[in-house]
C-alpha cells in the first residue's frame, strides 16, 4: 500500500526536474508531472507518473508542488495560469536566483494563498536521492516540518536554514560562486598538461588531493574571517603575490591563456596595498567588501 505517501507534483522536466520526479516515484509517492513541452513527460509516465494536461491540473493534483525551472521569474510565469489553484498548496521552488527574487516570489505565492519554501540542490541530477546529497531550504518552517520526510527522498542531507525566505538563495550564491573559478583552474591545468602531450587523466588524482587540502582549510579561514583576525599567516597575501608572477611564465611555457587570473591577482595586490601583505590570504575578504560611500 502506498496511500501513506504524500502526493507530489513536479513542474519542469529538464534533467534535474526529471531526476526529482524519478526519486519521488522510486520512493512510492504518487507523482504528477507537467512540462511546457509535454513530450518530456513520456518516460516518467512510463514509470508510473500521472501527466497533467494543464499546469492548473498539475498544481491542483497534489498538496506539495515542487518546481524545477531556471529562475524565479520563470517559475512565476509558468504558475501564473494556475494562481487560483495555488490556494492551500505548499510550493517548493528549486531554481537559481537572487535573494531579492526569492523574497518577491515568496510574496507572490503567499498572496495567492499558498505556503512557500525556497530550496537549492547542491549536486548533479545523477546524485538526486543519494544519502549524502545536500539540499537546503528556507521559508515557512511548517512546510518543511510537514513534508520533511518527502523532501528527504531527494537527498539525505536536507537542511532548513531558517524562516527568512531568501536564505536558500543567499547560500546558493555564496556557495555556488566557487564552482566556475575552480573548474577554470582545472581546465587551465588540463591544457598545460596536454601541451606536453600528456593525458589530463594523469593529473586527476593530484587535483583531487589538492582540493582535499583546500577543503581542510575552509573551517580555518571561516574562523579567521568571523573573528576578523588574519595574523596567523600560514599562507600570506605576499606569498600569493609572488606566485602571481608565475602566470606569464606559464603562458610562455605552455601557450595556455592565463589572462582569466588577472583580476584575481589584482585582488591580491589590492590586499597587500591595504596593509594585509603579512596577513593570511583569508584577509582578501576585507578587500571584497565594498566600502560604504560617504554621503
Amino acid at each position: 500500500m502506498q496511500d501513506h505517501r504524500t502526493p507530489v507534483t513536479v513542474i519542469g522536466l529538464g534533467s534535474m526536474g526529471t531526476a526529482l520526479a524519478e526519486a519521488f516515484l522510486d520512493a512510492g509517492h504518487p507523482t504528477t508531472v507537467w512540462n511546457r513541452t509535454a513530450a518530456k513527460a513520456a518516460p516518467l509516465v512510463g514509470k508510473g507518473a500521472e501527466q497533467a494536461e494543464t499546469i492548473e491540473d498539475a498544481v491542483a493534483a497534489s498538496p506539495l508542488v515542487v518546481t524545477c525551472l531556471t529562475t524565479f521569474d520563470d517559475t512565476q510565469v509558468a504558475l501564473e495560469p494556475a494562481r487560483a489553484a495555488l490556494r492551500g498548496r505548499a510550493l517548493v521552488t528549486l531554481n537559481s536566483g537572487s535573494p531579492a527574487e526569492a523574497r518577491q516570489t515568496a510574496d507572490w505565492v503567499i498572496s495567492h494563498g499558498a505556503r512557500f519554501l525556497a530550496g537549492a540542490i547542491k549536486n548533479v541530477p545523477s546524485a538526486v536521492g543519494a544519502p549524502d546529497t545536500l539540499l537546503y531550504y528556507s521559508g515557512d518552517k511548517t512546510v518543511f516540518e510537514e513534508f520533511e520526510a518527502t523532501l528527504k527522498v531527494l537527498g539525505g542531507d536536507t537542511v532548513h536554514l531558517g524562516d527568512e525566505t531568501d536564505l536558500a538563495a543567499l547560500y546558493e550564491m555564496a556557495v555556488g560562486v566557487t564552482l566556475l573559478p575552480t573548474l577554470v583552474g582545472f581546465f587551465q591545468g588540463a591544457a598545460a598538461v596536454q601541451s606536453r602531450g600528456l593525458e589530463v587523466a594523469s593529473m586527476v588524482r593530484f587535483s583531487e588531493k589538492w582540493l582535499d587540502m583546500i577543503k581542510s582549510l575552509l573551517p580555518v579561514f571561516a574562523d579567521e574571517i568571523d573573528r576578523g583576525d588574519y595574523t596567523n599567516a600560514a599562507s600570506s597575501v605576499n606569498l600569493f603575490l609572488t606566485a602571481a608572477d608565475h602566470d606569464a611564465a606559464m603562458t610562455r611555457e605552455t601557450n595556455v591563456d592565463t589572462a582569466w587570473l588577472a583580476p584575481l591577482n589584482d585582488l591580491v595586490r589590492r590586499a597587500a596595498e591595504a596593509g594585509h601583505g603579512d596577513h593570511n590570504i583569508s584577509a582578501l575578504v576585507e578587500v571584497l567588501k565594498l566600502q560604504e560611500r560617504a554621503a
